[in-house]
């Protein structure tokens, strides 16, 4: 049989999941990836060297390709 100590412990740890799981429902985060990284690589320089990078290749500059580099 447990102790009115341990009982009590155990209750403080049942509410407080419950507390915490109330928070999580009352702030639900967003499911759709895309709104969770949205804006996450903004500012870096190596980003917009990519967007550059596809742009070119999208409108057919393979030049920017170096195959030294996709190894």
């Amino acid at each position: 049989m447990t102790t009115n100590t341990s009982l009590e412990e155990r209750m403080a740890a049942v509410e407080a999941a419950i507390t915490q799981i109330q928070q999580q429902i009352a702030h639900p985060k967003s499911s759709n990836w895309l709104e969770q990284i949205s804006g996450s690589f903004k500012d870096e320089p190596a980003f917009e060297e990519i967007l550059a990078l596809g742009q070119a290749i999208r409108g057919g500059d393979e030049s920017v390709l170096d195959p030294s580099e996709m190894e």
